[in-house]
């Protein structure tokens, strides 16, 4: 699928210009998920951060290289980070084997051609390539599902398969789901599997672009059907265990792949 770049340089399925303004207060780095890409990055000290967005989950312990085609997101990085180049994943402007690792976080789907982009990644890398990715086969194992499939239908067919993913990585890969506590700071659709009240805010839910991507008749029917299902009780009924569940185990995953 061919993609052009929006007005303020996006370059997926939706231009962050106009929906990306609460990113950097609603997606923050989670603790436990940036544990996790840390140990996957092992030792590298030379990091490049491919589709880096506000910075969440750049490493501050090392030298890292953003690379961000959308100007609002660039403008919402945090003072204390390195400021992002203007470019995308098909065409990084390094010379080969210029990093010790690259990470891209959630952002693949935005790409306009992924083989291209993961062999750029591959080509300026001389250790591990590590991504945190959705499993589409896994979008539907989800309460949000029985509220408003027609979001989760939009994420399982925006993100690539697993499958492919690491064919186009090659090498010697490793896949890992990601645990996502009760308390995850990081803003996306699963964040909130014991919070339902915080997909009542219009701004959280926009922190997670599949929002944008569905009719605004079908948002309004989900916040009218669970506003009243909180209400009554009803979601709790059914779902009132993941409340104090300490953890949950979705559609999120880290690859990581390593030459041969």
């Amino acid at each position: 699928m061919t993609r052009q770049r929006r007005t303020d340089g996006s370059a997926g399925d939706v231009d962050y210009g106009e929906i990306g303004s609460s990113y950097a207060r609603y997606r923050q780095p989670d603790p436990t998920i940036a544990a996790q890409i840390l140990a996957a990055l092992g030792n590298a000290r030379k990091v490049l951060n491919v589709g880096a967005g506000a910075g969440s989950y750049e490493p501050s312990d090392r030298e890292v290289t953003a690379v961000e085609p959308s100007a609002s997101m660039r403008g919402q990085r945090p003072a204390h980070l390195t400021r992002a180049i203007d470019a995308v994943a098909e065409d990084l402007p390094f010379p080969d084997n210029s990093f010790d690792a690259a990470m891209a976080s959630v952002t693949v789907h935005q790409w306009s051609d992924l083989e291209q982009g993961l062999a750029e990644m591959r080509r300026v890398t001389r250790g591990p390539v590590v991504l945190l990715v959705c499993d589409p086969e896994r979008m539907q194992d989800y309460w949000l599902n029985d509220y408003i499939p027609e979001v989760r239908a939009v994420e399982a067919s925006r993100f690539p398969a697993i499958a492919r993913l690491t064919a186009g990585l090659g090498g010697d890969v490793e896949v890992q789901p990601v645990p996502i506590p009760l308390d995850c700071h990081d803003g996306f659709n699963e964040a909130y599997y014991g919070r339902p009240e915080a997909f009542l805010d219009p701004e959280a839910r926009l922190a997670c672009s599949s929002w944008s991507l569905v009719p605004e008749a079908a948002v309004e029917r989900f916040v009218r059907e669970l506003s009243r299902d909180l209400e009554s009780g009803t979601w709790d009924a059914r779902y009132g265990q993941l409340r104090t569940q300490p953890f949950f185990v979705g559609p999120l995953r880290l690859i990581t792949a390593w030459r041969d």
